[in-house]
């Protein structure tokens, strides 16, 4: 996690947001990348040239108040962080999607407001949308724990769904943090199999994708998110990884709640990767 981005409109959820990102530049020898996205309004006027410089006009008071807030903010982190400000003009999903590619970029972090969980990102409704089509990881935080206290990584899956990239993208966050994995499979009521055949699976998961300091859990409960819930209460300084799927991104999770409800009752950060088909 070299090169951090971070969605920012300033507001208290995006600075922890870019705390955390700092936190982790400097325990990585990254650095992270500031983006302020301006969505100028559209003006129907048939003389081009006063919309024109209207626009040039908004656009330089915004990157002038974006950059002052850029200097409080960097003045918030420790002074060897390395972190630029770049204020781009669009709409917000895919401005962030193009910068992801053309700055080569390892993990976007986004902060989100308490209780509101994914809808209420600092950046607005946009977030669903950059998760499903993010090529890298994203990662969600409501305030800015020390990167150094993360020494566990829970990680609940169907192990039946689980892709390379996924496997490959969760070691490496292991391996950042130097963390323990917590294979975690929760059994519900409509969702129930037997621990003998579960535990063969997630033992088969961990073999084939070589696996390294994991432990092995299968958890009952109600349902899913209150097993992840509960099981992730046992662990202190902790990271919640969730993978979503194809097209439906947080929006199929979201309709199920699962994601919703883990990010409202936890305030470690959430790691998720979206698989593609």
């Amino acid at each position: 996690m070299k090169r951090i981005l971070v969605p920012c409109d300033f507001s208290p959820p995006s600075i922890q947001a870019f705390k955390f990102a700092a936190e982790i530049a400097l325990a990585g020898k990254g650095e992270v990348f500031l983006l302020h996205i301006v969505e100028v309004p559209v003006l129907h006027n048939s003389l081009l040239v006063p919309v024109k410089a209207y626009e040039n006009r908004f656009l330089k008071e915004l990157k002038g108040k974006a950059n002052r807030n850029f200097v409080k903010m960097k003045d918030q982190v420790d002074k060897k962080v390395k972190a630029q400000l770049f204020v781009e003009q669009g709409t917000v999903a895919a401005v962030v999607n193009k910068f992801v590619n053309k700055k080569r970029i390892d993990v976007v972090i986004m902060g989100t407001h308490g209780t509101s969980g994914f809808r209420e990102f600092s950046i607005g409704s946009n977030a669903e949308k950059i998760v499903r089509s993010s090529k890298v990881p994203v990662i969600a935080v409501k305030k800015a724990p020390r990167s150094a206290s993360f020494k566990n990584i829970i990680f609940p899956t169907n192990v039946d769904t689980v892709q390379k990239q996924l496997a490959d993208s969760l070691k490496a966050l292991q391996s950042f943090f130097k963390a323990k994995l917590h294979v975690l499979f929760v059994n519900t009521p409509l969702n129930f199999t037997r621990n003998l055949v579960t535990e063969k699976h997630l033992n088969e998961f961990a073999k084939r994708y070589r696996m390294k300091n994991y432990t092995i859990n299968i958890y009952s409960d109600i349902s899913e998110e209150d097993g992840i819930i509960n099981f992730s209460t046992r662990f202190k300084s902790r990271i919640i990884a969730m993978s979503t799927h194809g097209r439906k991104g947080f929006g199929h999770l979201l309709s199920g709640s699962i994601a919703e409800d883990v990010v409202n009752h936890v305030d470690c950060p959430i790691w998720t990767l979206t698989e593609k088909k």
